[in-house]
């Protein structure tokens, strides 16, 4: 056991080992009230509790400071990606980043993939409409979000296998545990998909159609325009973070409603809950669990001195188990309202995704319920080994 500037540090916070991994909530009762901790695996300030979440993800003194992976010129394609994307910059470039994406969503993206996205549902459900058994996540949640942003972007449909392997190679970079051929894996997928990326955008600039990628290209706010690496990067976050979102929050919400059978019943026999079961699925096993800030100027968080230069990490899913503000916090409660979870973020760097993450979910969930009301777990759901981004290899399903 260890001090730094007066906090605690309990060594048995191994945020790689696989007990912790396989179920973190316990663990984040127990700490929550050492919030905020130092924590040396990481070499960060931990945040626990929703109140100090909160605050770190509002605080303009702790920003998303992007700085190049060493060595730099073998990262450079995964580097290129994150030095020109908004989640990794602070105003006053967030501030203009963000503003041309918005001014290319507000074109009404959204509502236009409404019908696409009950299509695509549809289609999904039909290929295993035969089957007694399926994988919950492979045969229908991953290929849903990738077909979805596919549509958004103006991905022709012959391209689309290829965004799922590039996306999952890069995010696992993200993770805390990496070896060194998940690190080329995600370079050469970096290099790959921005490659593609930027001659898809370089053809909408020349024959620009009505989807995200041609208006990103064409958007202009005050003289301002995205450049050709802007685009790109801008594009690849939309994939990357909105097919993860979706998945796991659709994984990990099913598993959570399969294991709680009178929360389930109620999704199933009332539209209107919907909604609200969409946040709790997002609340209650929470698919990012970490977020990181760096200090741009020493700051004190309730008391304790988080110097320039140090980081502090929100732990998302530990705030969203806060008995300080969710009543009875370890119970799935599909009505639950309100539901203040931080599932999204917070402030400025709130997810522009959000919208349409909600509105597949609002859609998948009930359709494939509806398909199939005998739906029950066929086996214990398998995790993936990693705690930043929670979610499951595999959810497999007996439709009858």
């Amino acid at each position: 056991m260890a001090t730094v500037a007066g906090v605690t540090e309990v060594a048995a916070l191994d945020l790689r080992s696989a007990d912790f991994i396989s179920d973190p909530y316990p663990t984040f009762a127990q700490l929550r009230h050492e919030s905020p901790r130092w924590h040396e695996q990481t070499g960060m300030w931990l945040v626990l509790s929703h109140e100090h979440a909160n605050a770190v993800l509002r605080d303009r003194r702790l920003g998303r400071i992007w700085r190049d992976r060493e060595p730099a010129d073998y990262f450079e394609p995964f580097n290129l990606l994150h030095r020109n994307q908004m989640m990794e910059s602070e105003p006053p470039n967030h501030t203009r980043l963000r503003a041309l994406v918005a001014k290319a969503f507000a074109r009404g993206h959204i509502e236009r993939l409404r019908p696409r996205i009950g299509e695509l549902v549809e289609a999904l459900l039909d290929r295993v409409a035969d089957r007694t058994e399926f994988d919950l996540l492979a045969d229908y949640a991953e290929p849903l979000p990738v077909a979805v942003i596919a549509e958004l972007l103006g991905v022709p449909e012959a391209d689309r296998p290829l965004l799922r392997p590039w996306s999952n190679a890069i995010v696992k970079m993200y993770e805390y545990e990496r070896t060194a051929q998940r690190q080329g894996q995600a370079v050469a997928a970096a290099r790959e998909f921005a490659d593609y990326m930027r001659g898809l955008a370089r053809a909408r600039r020349v024959e620009p159609g009505d989807d995200l990628i041609s208006h990103l290209a064409q958007i202009e706010d005050g003289g301002e325009r995205l450049s050709e690496n802007e685009l790109v990067a801008s594009a690849i976050l939309l994939l990357n973070a909105g097919h993860e979102a979706s998945v796991n929050v659709f994984g990990n919400g099913m598993v959570a409603l399969f294991r709680n059978p009178a929360e389930l019943a109620r999704v199933r026999t009332d539209p209107a809950v919907v909604e609200t079961a969409v946040e709790e699925m997002i609340r209650y096993d929470a698919p990012l669990q970490l977020f990181e800030r760096t200090a741009t100027a020493d700051v004190d968080l309730d008391g304790v001195l988080v110097s320039r230069g140090e980081k502090v990490a929100a732990l998302l899913g530990a705030a969203n188990r806060d008995p300080a503000v969710f009543v009875d916090p370890d119970r799935m409660d599909v009505t639950r309202d309100p539901n203040p979870h931080l599932g999204f973020g917070a402030g400025i760097h709130f997810c522009r995704g959000a919208p349409l993450a909600r509105l597949e979910l609002q859609m998948s969930v009930p359709a494939v319920l509806a398909r199939f009301p005998r739906l029950e777990l066929a086996e214990v759901p398998q995790l993936r080994p990693t705690f930043v981004l929670r979610g499951y290899q595999s959810v497999r399903v007996a439709a009858a």
